[in-house]
């Protein structure tokens, strides 16, 4: 994948221009590289888009800061979630993006700035697959998020994003109009092989839907 010089420095591979753009975004400690295989899984004619988090936490790449495990920094949460919705404006026009669709894909850290984005920023972004993810701000602003859908999965056995805070992002969502798509596995902080696949299908039903 290659790199260029916009705000953000990112991993870029084109694909088909009939497919979904897809937004990866790598959890605590990662890199644009951790999830191309995750994208090719789930559509293998996609452009990757793959950013590289801005923060570091004791030499770790994160997406914004934390005050404790579990505990957010809100007010950079909101910063980091502005400065990557800006850059996405930048990538489409550098790429030649255009107004395809956009499909964020996160794990952990990267799924929360994912959640972020559909929360604070419906422009930049209305579809992501979540995994490991919960609410990244408490009391997200009342956009209209009727074009918006998300789908997530999460461990039932998840120390670092329990269920109660994963809730609470899917209420987030669910009460300003988007639709979700919850699975739940009795694992933890992981990508499970059958998230994967049920992520699969969800995005897979999507493309129809909006054929």
């Amino acid at each position: 994948m290659s790199t260029t010089d916009l705000s953000l420095s990112h991993g870029f591979r084109e694909g088909s221009a009939d497919a979904p753009v897809l937004l990866l975004l790598h959890g605590t400690g990662g890199s644009p590289q951790d999830l191309v295989g995750l994208g090719e899984q789930l559509s293998p004619e996609s452009t990757l888009l793959a950013p590289a988090g801005t923060v570091s936490e004791n030499g770790a790449a994160r997406w914004f800061r934390r005050r404790a495990e579990g505990v957010f920094d809100t007010d950079d949460v909101i910063a980091r979630t502005h400065q990557l919705a800006d850059f996405l404006g930048e990538a489409r026009e550098h790429y030649g993006l255009g107004t395809r669709r956009l499909v964020a894909v996160g794990f952990s850290n990267g799924a929360n700035i994912a959640a972020a984005l559909t929360l604070l920023r419906p422009d930049a972004l209305r579809e992501a697959i979540l995994f490991a993810a919960m609410l990244p701000v408490p009391e997200p602003p009342a956009h209209d998020l009727a074009e918006t859908q998300v789908f997530l999965s999460n461990g039932e056995r998840d120390p670092m994003a329990p269920l109660q805070p994963a809730d609470e992002l899917v209420t987030a969502l669910e009460q300003r109009g988007a639709r979700v798509r919850s699975h739940r596995h009795p694992g933890g902080h992981r990508i499970t092989d059958d998230g994967l696949h049920e992520a699969t299908q969800w995005f897979r039903n999507g493309l129809r839907t909006a054929e």
